[in-house]
This record gives C-alpha cells, structure tokens and sequence, in this order.
C-alpha cells in the first residue's frame, strides 16, 4: 500500500490481492443509479461492480450498463435479498459489498467498510448511517435489534443497514439470503451463530428517507412484518 491519501486524510486501498465485487440490487432507481456507480468506480480496491436489475419498469438496465456496470436482469421481481443472492452467483469474488442503489455520491464511504474485511480484522462489517433528519419513531429499528441480541447476544446499533462487507468465509456460512427486508436481519443472525467476526463502522453515507407519512409508515409496516417473519424462523432453530 503506497502513502497516498483516500478519504477523508485515510491512507487509501490500493492494491491488495483480493477480488471485489460490489452488488448493487435495484429497482426503479434510474434517477439515481449512475451516480452509485460513477462513485464506486473511483475506489481502486473495487474489481467489479454489478446491478441486479430487479425487474425495473424505467430505464435502469440501459443507465446502469452505460454507467460502467455489468448488469443481472431479472425478468420478474424477486425482491432484494434474492437480487443480492443473483449478484453473488454471478461472481467469484472473494470480497462481496452489499450497497444500496440509491446511495449517490455517498457510495465511496463504503472504502471505509472494505478496510477492516481486507485487513481480516472481521468477517463482515455493517455500515452505520447517520440518523436520518427525517425517519419515523425508531420503532422497527429497535424491534430489530433486540430481536438480534436475544437470539444472539449481540446488540447492534444499526440491525437494518443494507450497506455491508463481507467475505467468502460468511457468504459459506450463511448459505442462501433471506427475502425481502428481512434480509439483513436474517443475514446477521446467521452469521453470528457461525462465529463469524462483526463489526459495524460509522460511514457518512446518505439513502433515500422515508419520512412521517402515508408512504413511510405503509414502507415500515412491511418492514416489520417481513423481520417478524425473520426472527420467529430463527426462533424455531435456535
């Protein structure tokens, strides 16, 4: 690693002899797709960069594939823990990003996650976002993480994070992902029971906020059903 400069007065990752890959799961983010990408293409440790299309109506495949990425197309939508299962059947990476599609700009912070998983300080890392100006009561968060921490001992303080690390050793452990937004609850208690090593990471990323209203608690509503589901088949086989 040479003395050049990454993010924010951090040394920055150049070459070490691991492939990459960050999946990008998406659906109807045309609006914001390319900027994703354009973002993770600055980062030197990145070998591949792919989008599961997951059945988009806009033009998210075209602007994705002229953006840089090799795309997934999924014909049907399947939801995002069977796009992000698609993305990792597609590679051979030994480094798997989970990143949200609409993370902008932003998506460079995730230089900051790939570091401690590289370094094999852990064996998957969680991003940690700052607090929304505009999120709902906490509700759905708060049932995650004690959900989490009953059936694994550890707390986290962000359960619900899509922007993650891991490497080949979890993505073994874990096996097939779970469905819709139960994903990463039910990613984190499995790799937790395997012994893997977690670590969560503060990163000044920024996603799409789903505020006090009809359209944010109708998105909450599903979450916490969708990781209900998650936590009481985990529950079954503790």
């Amino acid at each position: 690693m040479n003395g050049s400069i990454g993010i924010k007065g951090f040394p920055k990752i150049e070459r070490y002899r691991k492939k990459v890959a960050v999946l990008i799961p998406a659906w109807n983010e045309a609006d914001i797709i390319d900027r994703t990408i354009l973002a993770v293409r600055t980062i030197d440790a990145v070998s591949e960069i792919i989008v599961i299309d997951d059945c988009s109506t806009d033009e998210t495949y075209r602007i994705s594939l002229e953006a840089g990425a090799r795309v997934v197309r999924h014909r049907t939508n399947y939801g995002k823990g069977a796009a992000l299962y698609s993305g990792i059947l597609s590679t051979d990476a030994d480094v798997v990003v989970f990143l949200d599609a609409d993370m902008g700009e932003t998506a460079v912070e995730i230089e900051k996650l790939l570091r401690p998983v590289l370094e094999n300080r852990c064996d998957m890392t969680i991003g940690r976002l700052p607090r929304p100006l505009r999120g709902g009561f906490g509700l759905v968060k708060g049932f995650a993480r004690q959900g989490i921490k009953r059936l694994t001992g550890i707390e986290l303080q962000a359960p619900l994070s899509g922007q993650r690390v891991l490497n080949r050793r979890v993505l073994d452990a874990i096996g097939r992902l779970g469905d819709g937004y139960g994903v990463e609850v039910a990613m984190t208690i499995d790799a937790a029971r395997k012994g893997m090593r977690l670590l969560e990471v503060e990163v000044e990323m920024k996603n799409r906020e789903y505020g006090r209203n009809l359209r944010g608690f109708l998105h909450r509503g599903k979450q916490l059903v969708q990781i209900a589901r998650v936590l009481v088949s985990r529950w079954q086989t503790r």
